[in-house]
């Protein structure tokens, strides 16, 4: 079964997420806060049940910041970071061309629809078995 990390501080997104994912036949975990996501990550290892395939996070969250979390993924677990998807309710489209949001390769704005949120997540996961 995949397993997913969502990372929001916002209860009833992390909720609804949740329901959707497991609905998809995902095993789910959550953090509400930057640091508990990346205590949460860097104890996951690739090689045994306790892999991450996808990880939905939040640009803006208390303690560490989305980005902060994928710069410490990079260093830390760079294969992991490519499986981060990053949500905002920024204005993607007109990011900045040296920011998080015009780098990485998965970012969604919110709100978004759960088909995008579907072809997004399985992208990531099919690249992440390669």
């Amino acid at each position: 079964m995949p397993r997913v990390l969502i990372v929001d501080d916002e209860p009833g997104i992390r909720f609804a997420l949740k329901r959707w994912f497991e609905r998809q036949q995902w095993a789910v975990l959550e953090a509400s806060d930057g640091q508990s996501a990346v205590d949460l990550l860097l104890s996951s290892a690739d090689d045994t049940d306790a892999r991450l395939d996808v990880v939905v996070c939040d640009l803006h969250l208390p303690v560490l910041s989305g980005e902060a979390i994928v710069q410490t993924l990079q260093q830390e677990r760079p294969a992991l970071a490519r499986r981060v998807l990053l949500t905002t309710g920024d204005t993607v489209i007109d990011a900045e061309p040296d920011s998080i949001l015009a780098r990485h390769p998965h970012v969604l704005q919110k709100p978004f629809d759960l088909g995008t949120l579907k072809a997004v997540v399985d992208r990531i996961a099919q690249a992440g078995l390669r």
